[in-house]
This record gives structure tokens, sequence and C-alpha cells, in this order.
């Protein structure tokens, strides 16, 4: 583990999470020997994770420099960026952990379900000042497609640190206007180092206003007389208004399907972000009494998660709900990128079963991005004029057409930095540079179980996925050196052993011939050996006959 001079004047900046990536974003500062924390999130697997819960960085050298932790500060309350507190706080002692408004109750709700000690958590508002010491911290409130969404400015003796979080500008927003003014100042005051946003780098221009999008789903549910079945992100709270706003204007009752669903508009109805009349939301099973004209089902399942309400809906295994003509499904989102083929599998199953989908298009703009584009990311560079530039949270291309757009934008070729996860750039009052690597890699979470299931594990599940079981059992009398019957192949996933049955006997055969040469008499029986032999034996076979490569797995039984 690297060990910094903590007397230099010097900032060091890293991340943990977030580089080459969309998620588990998780960002350091530090200057001497006070450490602050920016987000704490976690990556939901792709299909190759198999058996993966969450994704999570490694917290190594935040464990081995506790004492130098002086808060974590967390910018808005996506899963990407809160979802890693649980699992953060019962391996690193952090001192407070800050957050506003609706990331306040988000986290809330999560640590009271998944631990069982106290938690300093404060609240900061935008106008607070938060003083470490040798540094302090400062708020400036944007927009993004969750509300309470803020940067962040780390002050230091060596200039200030801009973290702008998730962004887009959005002049008509459905929440409160991004501060410009405040953005605009801090630019002015001046800015060392800037780590800007790059998901929607590659998008030209500015992204969809939520304006657009309201109208867009009102329009929607004017024209449609069935049920309406929408499916969004649970933390998307502005969405989720839009769509209660529209089906109270069309006297529809809500149906609320999937827990985070469920628990998030509990937190924003009761502080306030969701506004409804009494009897709107229906949480009961049996919503049979209502008309289908009168009833939209807002569900998860937009990206085309397995076991999410939408997906179940779609394959036909709703305990609560089966589509029936008529029914419209929306998915007023996007796919995150690596969900794409899900998300599409999810709608040609909603297809297959009569049901209309409607996705965003040039023609139905039912959703919006959070995340500015190419236009948004250069007016915040323009406002901010920083030294030395650091596009953050995006995989590798967004982050390098995120530096180019920085380039054209004033910031000096030397200066802009594509940085991995662990890399560290150090910044003094001469120049920025790249000092040295902290540890970093995957963590899996496997049913709440933390980093037990290794990348060995995960390449394990791959080939049972793709080529299957072959095991072999052989029972062995020790005491007269001899196999005491035929050795028992078993197959799972790899062939069908009664349309093989020459293949097994050869297989046999193979396996006795094997083990003979332990058998003799003036040998101890080397097990270890005796299975590696067979493990050897089989896999040639099988890959010479089959051009398969299933895992084998002899298990040996002495008498």
């Amino acid at each position: 583990m690297e060990n910094f001079d903590v007397k230099a004047k010097e900032i060091l900046i890293f991340a943990l999470g977030g580089l080459g990536e969309v998620g588990k974003n998780m960002y350091c500062v530090q200057y001497q020997d006070e450490l602050l924390i920016i987000d704490s999130g976690l990556l939901f697997p792709d299909e190759y994770l198999m058996g993966i819960d969450y994704v999570l960085p490694d917290y190594q050298y935040l464990i081995e420099n506790q004492d130098k932790i002086k808060a974590l500060i967390i910018s808005h309350g996506h899963e990407d960026h809160i979802g890693g507190i649980p699992f953060l706080v019962k391996q690193v002692q952090i001192p407070v952990i800050y957050a506003s408004g609706l990331s306040l109750g988000l986290i809330k709700n999560k640590l009271e379900e998944k631990t069982t000690f106290p938690v300093n958590l404060q609240e900061y508002h935008e106008d607070d000042i938060i003083s470490f010491g040798k540094t302090n911290v400062s708020f400036f409130r944007t927009n993004h497609s969750i509300p309470d969404s803020y940067g962040i400015k780390i002050s230091t003796p060596v200039g200030n640190v801009v973290h702008t979080g998730d962004f887009k500008f959005d002049f008509s927003p459905t929440g409160s206007d991004s501060n410009y003014h405040k953005m605009a100042r801090i630019g002015e005051e001046g800015v060392i180092c800037l780590l800007s946003d790059s998901t929607n780098s590659e998008l030209e221009g500015f992204t969809t206003s939520e304006k657009v999008v309201a109208e867009t789903i009102k329009d929607m549910f004017k024209s449609i007389e069935g049920r309406i079945i929408i499916s969004t992100f649970a933390s998307n709270i502005h969405r989720i208004q839009q769509i209660v706003e529209a089906s109270i204007m069309t006297g529809r009752r809500i149906a609320v399907f999937g827990r985070s669903m469920i628990k998030n508009i509990d937190v924003g109805y009761k502080l306030g972000y969701i506004k409804a009349p009494k009897g709107t939301f229906i949480y009961t099973r049996n919503n049979t009494q209502i008309g289908n004209e009168k009833l939209t089902i807002l569900c998860t399942g937009s990206q085309g998660e397995p076991l999410a309400a939408l997906t179940r809906i779609a394959g036909g295994v709703h305990k609560q709900i089966s589509l029936i003509p008529g029914d419209t499904v929306i998915l007023s989102s996007s796919p995150i990128p690596g969900n794409l083929q899900s998300v599409n599998r999810t709608i040609n199953m909603l297809y297959k079963r009569g049901a209309k989908v409607i996705t965003q298009s040039p023609f139905a703009d039912v959703h919006a991005s959070g995340h500015g584009g190419q236009g948004e990311l250069k007016l915040m560079l323009k406002l901010m004029k920083p030294v030395y530039f650091m596009p953050i949270h995006g995989e590798y291309r967004m982050l390098k057409t995120h530096a180019g757009l920085g380039i054209d934008a004033g910031v000096k070729p030397e200066n802009t930095f594509i940085m991995e996860n662990g890399d560290v750039l150090a910044i003094n009052k001469d120049k920025a540079y790249i000092k040295g690597h902290v540890q970093t890699s995957d963590i899996y979470v496997d049913s709440e179980s933390i980093g037990e299931v290794g990348s060995l594990v995960i390449k394990d599940r791959r080939e049972l996925s793709d080529d299957g079981l072959l095991s072999v059992i052989l029972t062995i009398d020790e005491e007269h050196h001899e196999i005491s019957c035929t050795p028992n192949i078993v197959s799972k996933g790899f062939i069908y052993i009664k349309n093989h049955t020459k293949m097994i006997e050869e297989m046999e055969e193979l396996v006795i011939n094997v083990s003979e040469k332990f058998l003799s008499e003036d040998k101890k029986l080397n097990i270890n050996g005796l299975k590696n032999d067979i493990t050897r034996a089989l896999r040639n076979y099988v890959m010479k006959q089959t051009k398969r490569s299933p895992m084998i797995m002899p298990v040996i039984m002495v008498l």
C-alpha cells in the first residue's frame, strides 16, 4: 500500500471506483492528514457476474488510513453513489456522513435496514460551509434526475477542487434551478482541479428538459384507454411525480410494485417531493375492483433486472399482475451501459404477450437523461475555468471524449488527466503529476457476503454455465489396494448420459487405468495425485471427443 508524505503541501486526488465504468462512484481528496470521501456507490453486476448481487470498491486504503478520514460527503441519492454506504461503515470508521434532503432520507432507510449500530449522519444545506481544519467543504445546487443533487467544492491551501456530482443544465426543470451564479463565483475565485461527470460526453448538444418529458407523459395518458404499466428508476423522484400528476389528471389510481419503488415513494412522500391526494397510491395485492382504464401500474424493472416487477410481468410469472389485451407498457428510462441486452429481452417478451410497448425514441420523449451532453459539459468547464481537469464517472471512451471537450474549452492538453481507479493525481503550487497508485479492485457481494466470492469463483460459475459439470465418483478399498466398484460418471449440463453410453464406458475405463498406478501395495495412496491425474485424463479425452471443457470434479471415497 502506497504511503504518502502527510507533510507535503499538495492535494492528492484518486478514485476507488467510478473511472472506466458507470457505477460504484467513490472519490477521495486528501490534503496532508485530512482525507475527504465523496460518495460511496455500488455497481449492479452484468450477466457475466453470475450470482453476484452488487460490486463494491476495495476499501483497503480507507481501512489503513482511517485516522485521516474526516467525512463522507454525498452528492446525491442514486444507488451508484449511496448504495455502498452500509457495506462501507461495517468495515471503515467514518466519523460523519453529510447528505442533503432526499439523499439523507434514502440513506437513513438503507442504514436502518442493513446496520444495527449508530452512524453519525448529518444534513447539509447549500449555503453551509463545513470546516475540517486545513480544508473546508461547500456546495452548489445542480439539476439531475433526483432532487437535492449538489456539486461539491473542497477548499485547500493549494487551491479549490470541484466535484460536479451528476448534473445537467435544465433551463425548465421540474424542481429547483441549478445555482448558475454560485458556479460562476466559484470559477472566478479559482478552481485548481475540476472533477466532472462524463456519462453523456458522447451526446452532442444539450439533454432533453424534464418539462418536455412531463408534457409527453401527460399527452400519452390522455390518449391511452386501457391499463398503463409504466416502469422507471425507483430513485427518479421527478419522473415519479410526473407520473403521479398524469394519473391524477386522467382519473387514475396508482398501484405500486417493486420493493425499492415502494420505499422510495414513501420517503419522497414524507419529505414532500411527491405530492398526491390521499388514496392515489394502492399498496394492496388486490386491485381488481378498479377498472382497467382507471389504473396505472408503476413498477421497477426498466433495466431488465431478472427479479424486478416488470421482468416478471413480461415473463408471465408475476403473482399479482398478468398482461391483458389493451395494456400499454411505457419504459420511462434508457438502458444503462451493459443492460441493453436485458432490456431488449424484456421488451420482446412484452410484445409476445400482446402488450403495446413505448420506449424513448425521436417520436416519444418518455425519458430525459440526468447527465449533461457536450453543450452542458463545455458550459461547466467555462464556468469553472479549471487549471487541471480530471474527467470522472464514465467508461474509458466517455472519459477520453470528455477530456477532448476540456481541451476545446481551454484546458491545456498537458493539464488534462484521464485516470484509472487507484491512480493518484498530486497537485501542488507548481504542477500536477501522477504520484502513485492505491489498491483497487472489484469486491463482490453475494447474498450480503462481502468479498468471499472472488474471481476464481466467478470463473468456475462461467465454466459451469458454458460447458456444465462432469463428476466421477470412485470408491477404493485401501486395505486391498483395489477399486471396489465401477466408477460412477455424473453429468450436469454437459451430456445426456443415456445418449452417450459408449463415451461413458470409455471414461470409466480411463479412470480405472489411471487409478491402477496409484494402487501399488508398496505405496501409500496419494489422493490428491489421483484426483489430478483423473482430471487431466478426462479433460483431454472430453476435449478430443466433444471440443468442450466442462468442469471436472473427481470424488474419491476410501473404504
